[in-house]
């Protein structure tokens, strides 16, 4: 009797922890041998907090990214003060996990403390701080790391969203045009063995896509090594159009790189600035007719996010001699970062796990173009 009680505690238990999603097939298997599946993982998640989600991660997906908790505010938000505690629980549960590790992000204008650019007054650091404190920042964090992360996204977001040219931030600004350069030189001394990325939004729009393709010459050209080209695959439901992401993934191809889609989700919601990116100062003020769909998402709203996802997902496959890795930005519906941006507050429906950690139509269509496409 009592070790029926026990199993029937067991199994109440484990519906509860969202076991539900059992039966279903797992992105990381139906995708094995193509490249890899993933999503971008918050404090919470990683902690244990989240336990359905902690069960969701490990059924579906064999590669990891951090949402937040790697980048230099959260790890290094003070000169000599450094915050290691969440990353070493990141790398510690992608370890435990068998998982592919990546680091996000060494350089970036955002999300890096103002004392980083600045001297003791205030003013503008010189090149020769700059450069040091760079080179510390990478050597530590990357260092600490070496052997246990397996690829790092080095530059983030460095080129300009409407010229193609390099975005201007203080990086470039004080340390000059070779700011990513000593990025990826740094971060390869620190660990030789790691994969090294360039990632960035938008990359399907030829102006972009030119000025990353300038970028990355000019690393090659200085021996720089560059393993793969992030895109970020924050779309919509209609742009960019497939041909315009494939024409992105063949133009990379060709400069002997591989390609990473690195921050994918699908916003259903419309979109205030009418730019399809992830310029994360774009922000708005609340306003009901972009956040139209509170009580849930309609049939004919998810049977186009459904079949979004299943053409994305076969000319993902279509590539996957050249594609490495697919990281969903977030794990469900509810954790996303598109319920708060471009307007806080929104509910947004862009992941493929919907808010009761459920795998929604779009889950089931990947699972079937995938099969499809192997028969």
């Amino acid at each position: 009797m009592n070790s029926r009680k026990s199993l029937i505690g067991a199994c109440m238990a484990a519906l509860s922890l969202g076991f539900v999603q059992k039966s279903e097939p797992a992105l990381k298997d139906v995708f094995k041998g193509d490249f890899y599946v993933g999503a971008a993982l918050n404090n919470a998640q990683i902690s244990g907090r989240d336990p359905q989600a902690t069960a969701l991660i490990k059924k579906q997906f064999n590669t990891i990214s951090p949402e937040n908790l790697l980048k230099w505010e959260a790890v290094h938000p003070g000169p000599t003060t450094y915050n290691f505690k969440p990353a070493d629980d990141y790398v510690a549960f992608g370890q435990q996990n068998k998982m592919f590790i990546v680091g996000h992000t060494l350089m970036w204008h955002q999300q890096t403390p103002k004392w980083v650019f600045e001297d003791e007054t205030g003013k503008p650091a010189s090149r020769e701080v700059l450069l040091k404190r760079l080179e510390e920042h990478i050597n530590t964090v990357v260092g600490r790391y070496k052997g246990k992360i397996n690829g790092w996204d080095v530059v983030n977001e460095a080129i300009d969203d409407q010229q193609g040219g390099l975005r201007k931030t203080k990086w470039l600004e004080i340390l000059g045009e070779d700011f990513a350069a000593k990025a990826f030189e740094f971060a390869h001394k620190a660990d030789p063995k790691a994969e090294l990325y360039y990632n960035d939004y938008s990359l399907y729009r030829p102006e972009k896509r030119e000025g990353v393709i300038k970028l990355v010459k000019s690393l090659q050209a200085k021996g720089v090594k560059v393993t793969a080209i992030g895109m970020q695959g924050h779309y919509g439901l209609t742009r960019p159009t497939i041909e315009q992401v494939e024409a992105s993934i063949v133009a990379f191809a060709k400069l002997g790189v591989h390609v990473n889609f690195t921050e994918l989700d699908i916003d259903v919601l419309p979109n205030p600035s009418k730019r399809q990116g992830a310029d994360i100062a774009d922000t708005f003020a609340a306003d009901e007719k972009y956040n139209v769909y509170t009580t849930g998402l309609p049939d004919s709203v998810q049977q186009k996010l459904t079949q979004r996802y299943a053409d994305l997902f076969a000319l993902f496959h279509k590539h996957r001699d050249v594609i490495d890795r697919i990281t969903l930005w977030g794990v469900t519906d509810a954790n996303s970062w598109l319920n708060d941006w471009p307007i806080t507050g929104r509910t947004s429906y862009p992941l493929l796990f919907d808010r009761s950690y459920q795998p929604k139509p779009a889950f089931e269509a990947v699972i079937r173009a995938a099969k499809k496409d192997k028969i």
